[in-house]
Formats: C-alpha cells, sequence, structure tokens
C-alpha cells in the first residue's frame, strides 16, 4: 500500500504537474496574445463609432469576435464541440467525417511508407552498391520540400487516372519512408560483431541471419522510427489535400477557413490535426511496447 502511494505520488510529480503547469502556462499566453492581437480592431471599431472602451469592454470584446486575429481557447472549443458532438458524423460540416477522411490516406501512406522504408533498409543494409549509391539519395529526396512536390504528384496521378485517396497516400509514403528506412538501417546493424560471428560459426544463411538475429534487433528501431512516420505521414496526408481543392478532410478545412476568413474554424481543425497525431503516435507506442514485451526485450 506504501509503495502504490509512493508510486502515484512520484507519477504526479514527474508527469501530471508538469504536464498541467506546461498546459497552464499555454492556455495564459493564449489569452494574453487573444487580448493583444484582437484589440486593435476593436479599438478601430470604437474611434468610428466616436465612443470609448474601458480595459474590461476592450478585453471582454476580443473574445467574442465572429473573425478573430486569434481566437481565444474556449471559442475554439465551443467550434470543437458544435462540429462533433451537435453534427452528424457523415455531415460535411462534422469535424469528424473531416478528421476521418484525412485519417484514411494518412494511414495507407503510412503503411506504405513503413513497407518501402523496411525494403529499402534490407537492401542497403545487404548491398554494398545500395548502401553508397541510396541512401545519400535518400538522404537529399527529403530535402526538396513537400509543397512542391505535392502539385506534381497529384497532376501526374490524375494525368494517368487516379486520383481521390491514392495521390494523398503517396504524399504521406514519400514523408513516412525516410524516417523508416534511417531507423531501420541502424537497427539491422545493431547487432554485436560476437553475435554475427557465432552465426557464421554456426554455418547460418544469410536469410537464418537475417530473421534470426538482424530483424529482432531492430524491432524496438521500427517502432521507434513509426512513431516519427506516423505523425509525419498526417502532415503529408494534410498537405496533400491542399492543392487539390479537396471539399472533405482537415487540409480542405484549413484551406476553406482561410478563404472565408474563418480562423475559429481554422483553429479547430489544427487542434483535431494535433489531437490525431497524438492519438496515433500513442498506438504505435503502445503497440511497440506490446510487441517488445512479448519478444522479451525492454519496454
Amino acid at each position: 500500500m506504501v509503495r502504490e502511494r509512493e508510486g502515484f505520488s512520484a507519477f504526479l510529480h514527474d508527469r501530471v504537474i508538469p504536464i498541467g503547469t506546461v498546459l497552464l502556462a499555454i492556455f495564459v499566453l493564449w489569452y494574453v496574445f487573444t487580448v493583444v492581437l484582437n484589440a486593435p480592431f476593436e479599438r478601430d471599431q470604437a474611434a468610428r463609432a466616436d465612443t470609448e472602451l474601458s480595459t474590461i469592454e476592450l478585453i471582454s470584446n476580443t473574445m467574442v469576435q465572429k473573425r478573430p486575429i486569434l481566437p481565444a481557447p474556449h471559442q475554439v472549443a465551443v467550434e470543437i464541440w458544435e462540429t462533433t458532438v451537435e453534427k452528424k458524423i457523415t455531415s460535411k460540416r462534422s469535424l469528424v467525417y473531416h478528421t476521418w477522411v484525412t485519417l484514411s490516406s494518412t494511414l495507407l501512406g503510412f503503411a506504405m511508407g513503413t513497407v518501402l522504408g523496411i525494403l529499402l533498409a534490407v537492401g542497403i543494409v545487404h548491398s554494398r552498391v545500395l548502401d553508397k549509391s541510396l541512401m545519400p539519395w535518400i538522404i537529399t529526396s527529403q530535402t526538396i520540400p513537400i509543397l512542391a512536390i505535392a502539385p506534381m504528384v497529384i497532376v501526374v496521378l490524375n494525368a494517368i487516372g487516379i486520383s481521390g485517396l491514392l495521390p494523398k497516400a503517396v504524399i504521406s509514403m514519400y514523408l513516412s519512408f525516410f524516417p523508416v528506412a534511417v531507423g531501420m538501417v541502424k537497427g539491422f546493424r545493431s547487432p554485436e560483431v560476437m553475435h554475427l560471428d557465432l552465426m557464421h560459426t554456426y554455418n547460418a544463411s544469410r536469410s537464418q541471419v537475417f530473421w534470426k538475429l538482424r530483424w529482432p534487433a531492430s524491432v524496438p528501431f521500427l517502432f521507434t522510427s513509426m512513431k516519427v512516420a506516423v505523425a509525419i505521414s498526417l502532415v503529408g496526408a494534410i498537405v496533400g489535400e491542399l492543392p487539390t481543392g479537396a471539399s472533405a478532410g482537415l487540409g480542405a478545412r484549413l484551406l476553406s477557413g482561410s478563404y472565408y476568413g474563418q480562423t475559429i474554424q481554422i483553429w479547430s481543425a489544427l487542434i483535431a490535426a494535433s489531437l490525431l497525431a497524438a492519438f496515433l503516435v500513442m498506438m504505435v507506442d503502445i503497440i511497440g511496447r506490446s510487441v517488445t514485451k512479448r519478444m522479451g526485450m525492454a519496454a
């Protein structure tokens, strides 16, 4: 009982209190900047009406603007509530609907990127030619801005009759394969020389060395890389929705919000995207811990 209390106390001290403090600081700063950025509009409106605003009136007015420069946290919370709870999930005004559209392309692109990254890592580790020639190009590919590549991918795939989910997934794959490839190369090369020598002593084939030594050793690296890949895959899916002029998805919500000056809609979509990214990373982490635990590795 004493140990449980000590463990709970340590959890509060190490996790809950620091996170709560950071969140509180963020909300305080958010409200402060809401007043600072929205106040000029209120002063301008008061000057045109030839009236004076007290400090309290000025602050309260900055919190309820319909198209603020920076919406207050409670405005974003109300928008999220209205577009998730009060709307049917099949409605195009539902944030859940748009989140699902983006999630679909994210997961497809993440799966494709993970498979591609693993295959590239296998080739690089087992071929010196690929190691010297392919790895530099993989690194170089990530220096090209995704905003420049996305329209090209969309146009090329549309030209051959491919549209909808797949083009966005390809953009997600382009971003997500890199951390997996780099992480798995390191993972496949993580076994010590003495372990490799022992496998050679047993006259193990290259495939046996791979499946019985290299692959198990690379699993922790795989899930670490996948946590990065799934988050960046979501970014790719959102970016992929921008040049297509899509009518659905979080990217479409951001785009329509910017067209019509709906900053509250923009911020609600951003918060939804961040929560989705956190959820995806957490799920990958949970699966990774479960797999490594079953394999007898430290979680």
